[in-house]
């Protein structure tokens, strides 16, 4: 891809606004977190001879003890990134943490893709630590992260799927939250936001009625930095902001569920 530092025209990547996530896509899957090429996302980090991408097909002892021999992990993931706002916002206030966009459609991965290359190279020493893949995150979350190795996961402006019968493809719902709390570290938080109300509460009492999630208390939301971001990073919530619409937050921390609650998980049937 060229390095030029003119960034990419969003009307030469028009895509539709939403895609459906339970339908089948081609792209490349790592088989396990072990095997994501980090030296093809973080080339500044992570110099390497490696030349494949994240199918999974390793050519060497060092891609595939790669993620657990770094010094670094991916620490946060936007899930379904859009345009990469809120990645680089978030890459100047967090210049030291690698993160990640999941997007699904291939047209706005490749904008992504080249937004970040360019301002890579219109701004020396920035921009490293973040990168997007296109993947369907609904389905290949593990296949990313280990268990416990992000600290943030961002959902905002999720596609609310109206139609009663298309709730199952909304990315939050209680399945969905076992995954996201199986790579997210006890501490680690959740960020969601809407402009749509009853997509809110959705979100909200999903978060609510899982025994691994809490709320964050209105004084630690006030002090969180990333909070700020969450209306105002991305394009989705910039057009909401411009036409004085309202947005729905629910914004929870992960925790050790109780002595009560293990034992209820542990003993809960397989779906």
């Amino acid at each position: 891809m060229s390095k030029s530092t003119r960034l990419p025209r969003k009307r030469f990547y028009r895509a539709r606004a939403h895609s459906n996530p339970l339908s089948d896509s081609h792209f490349p899957v790592p088989i396990m977190p072990s095997h994501v090429n980090y030296s093809i996302h973080y080339p500044q980090f992570f110099p390497s001879d490696q030349t494949t991408d994240d199918s999974g097909n390793r050519t060497s002892a060092l891609e595939r003890s790669f993620t657990k021999t770094c010094v670094k992990n991916i620490q946060f993931a936007d899930i379904g990134c859009g345009f990469g706002g809120l990645l680089i916002n978030l890459s100047t206030l967090f210049p030291e943490t690698l993160m990640i966009g999941m997007e699904l459609r291939d047209k706005v991965t490749e904008y992504v893709k080249e937004r970040i290359l360019a301002l890579r190279a219109g701004n020396p020493g920035q921009y490293q630590n973040i990168s997007v893949v296109r993947t369907n995150s609904m389905k290949y979350i593990p296949n990313f992260f280990e268990k416990g190795q992000l600290s943030k996961m961002f959902f905002l402006f999720p596609d609310p799927h109206f139609k009663e019968k298309n709730h199952r493809r909304r990315v939050i719902s209680p399945h969905l939250l076992d995954e996201y709390a199986y790579t997210l570290m006890v501490g680690g938080i959740i960020y969601t936001i809407t402009d749509v109300e009853e997509l809110g509460d959705w979100m909200k009492a999903c978060l609510e009625g899982h025994p691994l999630f809490e709320a964050i208390s209105k004084e630690e939301l006030e002090a969180d930095p990333v909070v700020k971001l969450l209306s105002s990073a991305t394009e989705e919530g910039q057009k909401v902001a411009r036409n004085e619409g309202q947005t729905f937050q629910a914004i929870y921390r992960r925790i050790m569920p109780s002595d009560t609650e293990k034992e209820e998980l542990s003993s809960a049937p397989l779906n």
